[in-house]
């Protein structure tokens, strides 16, 4: 029952972009471009320049890619098999290799670890924002059907002028050099930042709303969701086994690698147009399945039952 306490806010926000997308037709496409240019780059300065660095960061940094890049070549490799396209194969990466890790995974971690596993679910958020700006925003531009992305070099620019990942560099930056900055424009920063995560959350509730059963992909989604809800935190045991890193974080690791798909995806499918019917489908039943997956996934690494 506790872990249904846990999530029942997160749900709550989904449904009142959903309602208030049903209600008044927002023009969505607007919205994400909104969030991802000028929102999240503040909350990635924030994490970036706020938590301080340390040489664990290398083992997580290696992780995290190491683990995203596992679940691409998984991907790529079947949709060779089922001779997918291009635009196919990108929405189903952007559905099944990054997980909602943050305003989801936080929480939980909080609950079932305490402040130890909350304060790595934070790093962790951290580094696979990076990801999703950099591997995320490179798949999503490839798979994309806009007219102004028509080669390989225009992918690449897309990443290059994507804003979040100079935002955490910048952040760094400032960490390393010691720039001390006032608190009102911390507060200012912070504003900004933390809305961010609630309008991404906002926004995904709209692109359900938009969604038609009838024409979802069951295929493509069902492979999808096993990537991201069943391979991922097997792929993650196998790799955290060899990491040399302390019992308890490699628990917090894996069940973060069973994490539903993350909302940040669904803003990039809806802003390059790849597939954000599928990929913002795999969004919501992974978060729905969760609810099934996430305390099966705690019981076997051992994580403690809260009082």
């Amino acid at each position: 029952m506790q872990f249904f306490i846990i999530l029942f806010p997160i749900f709550c926000i989904f449904i009142v972009g959903f309602i208030a997308q049903k209600i008044l037709k927002f023009d969505v496409a607007n919205l994400s471009k909104m969030s991802l240019y000028v929102l999240s780059p503040f909350l990635a300065f924030k994490t970036f320049y706020t938590h301080t660095l340390t040489t664990d960061y290398l083992f997580y940094v290696m992780y995290i890619f190491g683990l995203c890049l596992s679940l691409v070549a998984i991907v790529s490799i079947w949709s060779v098999i089922m001779k997918y396209s291009t635009k196919e194969r990108c929405a189903m990466i952007l559905s099944s290799c990054f997980m909602n890790n943050g305003n989801y995974g936080t929480p939980v971690l909080l609950v079932f670890f305490g402040a130890v596993g909350f304060d790595l679910g934070v790093i962790m958020m951290v580094l696979q924002q990076f990801v999703m700006s950099t591997v995320g925003i490179y798949y999503a531009a490839k798979g994309s059907s806009r007219s102004d992305i028509v080669s390989q070099k225009d992918v690449i620019n897309k990443v290059i002028r994507m804003p979040v990942a100079y935002g955490a560099l910048l952040g760094i930056m400032f960490q390393l050099c010691h720039i001390p900055l006032s608190k009102s424009i911390m507060t200012s920063i912070n504003m900004i930042g933390d809305s961010s995560i609630v309008v991404i959350m906002i926004i995904l509730g709209m692109q359900l709303a938009k969604i038609h059963i009838k024409q979802l992909d069951y295929p493509k989604l069902s492979f999808s969701l096993i990537t991201r809800m069943v391979i991922s935190p097997i792929v993650a045991s196998i790799m955290v086994y060899y990491l040399p890193i302390l019992p308890v974080y490699k628990q917090v690791l894996v069940v973060l690698a069973a994490m539903p798909s993350a909302a940040n995806t669904t803003l990039m499918s809806v802003q390059f147009d790849t597939h954000p019917e599928l990929v913002s489908s795999a969004t919501l039943v992974s978060t729905l399945l969760s609810l099934i997956t996430l305390p099966i996934v705690l019981s076997l690494v051992g994580a403690p039952v809260p009082v």
